[in-house]
């Protein structure tokens, strides 16, 4: 099943707000140019995802997968959350810890690589260079 990104992402792409003011909530988060200030964990086992500075900070509209036990989503059927936050991280190999789903379409969900926690984080095979991991589904330290 051939789908494009487009039906992946309920609302069209926001530039990247690298400016604290411009992120309500976010402000402790991102530094001066934009990027993290804290490491990036999974928050489930705690595993590190991202150092500091590894990633930018993104407004962007995306449709993710609810997170879930395997049981528990495969029960459930489909149905997912739109989050608005996230780092973009242009280079996959700037990851620590992350591990791909399958392809879904052409994209492919972001997970912990340890504990399988997820999916945390989004990736269009359209676009190679842009992996975005959403805020309110890891931890910072």
């Amino acid at each position: 099943m051939a789908s494009g990104c487009a039906e992946m992402e309920p609302a069209a792409a926001l530039p990247p707000s690298p400016s604290p003011a411009a992120a309500p909530g976010s402000a402790e988060l991102v530094c001066a140019q934009g990027r993290n200030l804290k490491a990036v964990l999974c928050q489930r086992c705690g595993s590190r995802v991202l150092l500091p500075g590894a990633a930018t900070f993104a407004r962007r509209e995306l449709l993710l997968p609810t997170m879930r036990k395997k049981a528990a989503a495969a029960a459930a059927g489909g149905g997912g959350d739109v989050v608005r936050e996230h780092w973009l991280v242009r280079d996959m190999f700037s990851f620590e810890n992350v591990g791909f789903t399958r392809d879904v379409g052409n994209v492919k969900f972001l997970v912990c690589a340890d504990c399988e926690a997820g999916p945390i984080g989004w990736h269009c095979l359209d676009d190679k260079d842009s992996f975005y991991v959403a805020l309110e589904r890891v931890a910072h330290e």
